[in-house]
């Protein structure tokens, strides 16, 4: 008889790591065992670096994953997923305001053209090989809901309006977001993705 493994939530942060009062910290809270990929000590800017310290934090959990993704955290996923997604097999992952970097960010982050040279240009298009709800919202400084909506069409996510959000973050009041277990739990009862690494 085979028994169902529950999924390990991983949590993904955004460039500016752990944040006490963001949703993910709050979040991680209320999954026991879950995980958050830890701070880079150096070379915080370095896609190549965060998707490493992602794919060192998936080799210490064992069974199926569900990943909690926030601004450039959606973007290191994604850049992940195309250097291993085939190595390892994701059951979902909740994409949360992505940060569009192609396009030029508000005043306080980093440039264009210290984005592109820190690799995270051009941002991967190819649809993502595990099951994902991108949340977006309306109102985000950091990506277009235009534009994430493109994201999600490319990346085969399903697209959720989460309304005037801003960048879900403390500075727009998020704090707590309810939502989050919602989807995060949607996704790990789902039937997991029939695909083969």
């Amino acid at each position: 008889m085979n028994q169902t493994i529950a999924p390990t939530i991983l949590f993904v942060p955004g460039l500016r790591d752990h944040v006490e009062d963001h949703w993910q910290t709050i979040c991680a809270r209320q999954f026991p065992g879950s995980h958050t990929v830890p701070p880079l000590e150096a070379d915080k800017l370095s896609c190549a670096a965060r998707v490493e310290a992602l794919q060192a934090a998936l080799q210490v959990i064992d069974g199926p994953v569900v990943l909690a993704a926030h601004s450039a955290g959606v973007m290191i996923t994604v850049h992940w997923a195309r250097k291993y997604g085939h190595t390892r097999r994701i059951h979902g992952a909740l994409l949360a305001a992505p940060a569009d970097l192609e396009s030029p960010l508000p005043e306080g982050y980093p440039a264009t053209a210290a984005i592109e040279a820190n690799g995270w240009l051009p941002v991967p298009r190819a649809a993502l090989p595990f099951p994902s709800i991108l949340a977006a919202s309306t109102n985000d400084p950091l990506g277009s809901f235009e534009r994430v909506e493109a994201m999600a069409r490319d990346w085969g996510s399903r697209l959720v309006n989460i309304g005037a959000v801003g960048h879900l973050n403390p500075a727009a009041g998020f704090g707590e977001w309810p939502q989050a277990l919602d989807f995060l739990r949607e996704l790990s009862a789902a039937p997991a993705a029939e695909t083969t690494p």
